[in-house]
């Protein structure tokens, strides 16, 4: 690795380092710009509208949209969930929803469950909690509202089949939850019939904390979470109709929009290959007193992946990691028991480790090189 402290597994939370020019964006916001979106005509703002709208455009790209106005930005990936989920046009009030969950979908699930009636049920899944497609066929679907999918999980990095889906669930709503995967898997939001997408700056984007987004196909599904100034149509005290207008109330988190762009436009080839990761994955599973918790296929296979010792508990593994071999990495339940339940790991959780760009195939052999030590 590069630009970092040696051995950053943590990349799950948040991404670690960032390519340079996302500082130096964000600073040159702050010393030089400084103009607000969408406020006003002179250089200054008209610069910041500039670039955001820019931003909006690379994000139709990655996204896979040509519905970029559709694409709105908000603090994070839990703000956005939270925008469907509290805002949905409810009819039958049921939800299905994936093994693999992060609570920024179940805790807002819940939420809604208990105050608003909301039916919650689980997609039947294999035992690594990808969807199992073919039961799900003989599930009735009629009275379905939304299908809510972690397109990637950030306890084990499997990656659910949200091309397959569309055909099984007919017109039914989707709402992904692409927090972990947007920037290292390909997501085709058009071509796959999404209906809504959650995602988040700080992860595989590389971009700051304090940034992410929402595509909605159809706006009209939902309602705003949030009511205020948009710098349009302010003689009303109604919300603009008009897309991105409608759900972007405030001042928007320019500095952090302008990392985020810089991010995406300067985002590193990777330094290892696929084999390594996998090949690292086969050793581990050799381990006798070690548990991996990974996709049962590894073609489904996100950047993250955990492990479980039969010998220590996660927090007391992860210790050694850090005192013995300056190995950063998480421990505990990453904000997900669901998925913890499934894979048979709660409550004490695992030990995870998530790759960035700029990792290389020595830092894969030092890791496992750690692991078998620790492990002894």
């Amino acid at each position: 690795m590069t630009n970092s402290a040696p051995y950053y597994f943590d990349n799950a939370a948040t991404s670690f380092p960032k390519p340079p020019e996302v500082a130096r964006a964000i600073s040159d916001y702050l010393s030089e710009n400084g103009g607000s979106y969408g406020r006003a005509a002179y250089p200054r703002a008209f610069a910041a509208s500039q670039t955001v709208e820019r931003l909006r455009d690379r994000m139709g790209t990655m996204i896979g949209t040509k519905l970029v106005d559709n694409i709105v930005f908000t603090s994070c990936a839990t703000m956005a969930l939270n925008t469907v989920i509290q805002g949905f046009s409810w009819k039958s009030r049921k939800v299905l929803h994936t093994a693999l969950e992060h609570n920024a979908v179940m805790r807002a699930l819940s939420m809604m469950q208990q105050k608003h009636g909301i039916s919650l049920e689980c997609l039947p899944a294999h035992v690594d909690g990808s969807i199992n497609l073919e039961a799900l066929t003989q599930i009735d679907l009629s009275n379905i509202d939304l299908v809510v999918i972690n397109h990637q999980s950030n306890v084990n990095g499997v990656i659910q089949p949200l091309e397959s889906l569309r055909a099984i669930l007919g017109a039914i709503p989707i709402l992904v939850d692409a927090s972990q995967s947007l920037g290292t898997t390909p997501l085709k939001a058009d071509e796959w019939g999404l209906d809504f997408v959650a995602f988040t700056g700080h992860k595989s984007l590389l971009g700051p904390t304090g940034t992410g987004g929402l595509f909605l196909r159809n706006p009209d599904l939902v309602s705003p979470l949030l009511y205020g100034g948009t710098g349009s149509a302010s003689d009303k005290y109604e919300m603009p109709e008009a897309m991105p207008d409608r759900f972007e109330a405030g001042t928007p988190n320019l500095a952090g929009l302008y990392g985020l762009l810089a991010a995406v436009e300067n985002k590193p080839a990777c330094s290892y290959q696929h084999k390594d990761f996998e090949h690292l994955l086969a050793e581990l599973r050799k381990l006798p007193d070690i548990s991996v918790f990974a996709a049962t296929d590894f073609s489904r296979q996100g950047p993250v992946f955990s492990i479980a010792s039969a010998n220590l508990e996660p927090g007391a593994f992860g210790d050694r990691l850090y005192k013995e071999f300056n190995i950063e990495t998480r421990t505990g339940l990453h904000c997900a028991p669901l998925a913890h339940r499934h894979l048979k790991t709660f409550p004490a959780g695992t030990v995870r480790f998530a790759f960035s760009p700029y990792h290389e195939t020595k830092d894969f052999d030092y890791l496992l090189a750690a692991i078998r030590k620790v492990a002894r």
